[in-house]
């Protein structure tokens, strides 16, 4: 067995292992469902309600992936500028920087008022939340750019449109793969928020109607469904970024 298929055994051991725990703390200690469900009984709500919800966990993916995908196109266009132009860092980031500091409970309101219950608030949510994090890592790769690289590029008589495309992006796209791995998360965050407060669909939506009728294990076996979206699109993104980014990963065989 090799180290790295010895790891992956177990961190699943260790993950299997820490259901298997709460199962049994939750049957030798008597803990209610009403206060904690037992893993098996979250799985056991999510295998007999499927079909109703089916639709939310739809309805969750898509407001998910486009305000991710709008998020990961402004997040680029905005730190490829702040990265690139200190005017533009000196301008932008304080102003990004309190932005990001509003607790994004308090947008959703102002996003309904503007666009209405519904689909749009969550995705205009999931974008704000996942913006953040790709200006800095994108910003922050294009500034550690290596200087000599660029003057090398300036002898020949490139433009600094050349110097970015050629340089400062392949340099960048480390830091902006970590950043889209953080920023899923993020995305799944400002969806479920805008859908408990501003939607009457989807996952935040289903979990907020049973938690007001006291059915505790769908909301569990919706937390189950987040978790395992958040990481497969954590997975996606990791693959990806393995092909793309490949020569910025040290190999384990010249680890220690």
């Amino acid at each position: 067995m090799t180290p790295d298929t010895r790891r992956r055994v177990l961190s699943a051991c260790c993950i299997l292992g820490s259901f298997v725990a709460w199962e049994l703390i939750c049957i030798v200690f008597g803990v209610s469902e009403m206060v904690l469900p037992r893993p098996t009984q979250a799985l056991s709500t999510l295998v007999t309600q499927f079909p109703a919800i089916w639709p939310h966990a739809l309805q969750t993916v898509y407001t998910t992936l486009v305000g991710f995908g709008l998020g990961i196109l402004f997040g680029l266009l905005l730190g490829m500028l702040i990265g690139s132009s200190k005017l533009a860092y000196d301008v932008a980031y304080p102003m990004l920087v309190g932005f990001s500091s509003i607790p994004k409970v308090a947008i959703v309101p102002i996003l309904v008022l503007w666009f209405g219950a519904g689909t749009v608030p969550a995705i205009l949510t999931a974008m704000v939340m996942c913006v953040f994090p790709i200006v800095v890592n994108v910003a922050t790769g294009l500034a550690s750019t290596e200087p000599e690289l660029q003057d090398v590029m300036r002898t020949l008589k490139a433009t600094k449109l050349e110097i970015l495309w050629n340089i400062g992006l392949p340099r960048t796209m480390p830091y902006f793969f970590a950043s889209l791995k953080v920023a899923a998360t993020q995305a799944f965050v400002g969806t479920v928020i805008a859908e408990t407060v501003a939607s009457n669909r989807g996952i935040g939506n289903l979990m907020m109607i049973a938690s007001s009728s006291f059915d505790v294990p769908l909301v569990f076996a919706g937390l189950f469904i987040l978790a395992a979206l958040g990481v497969a699109l954590y997975i996606v993104f990791s693959a990806i970024e393995a092909r793309v980014t490949g020569w910025a990963v040290r190999s384990d065989r010249f680890a220690g």
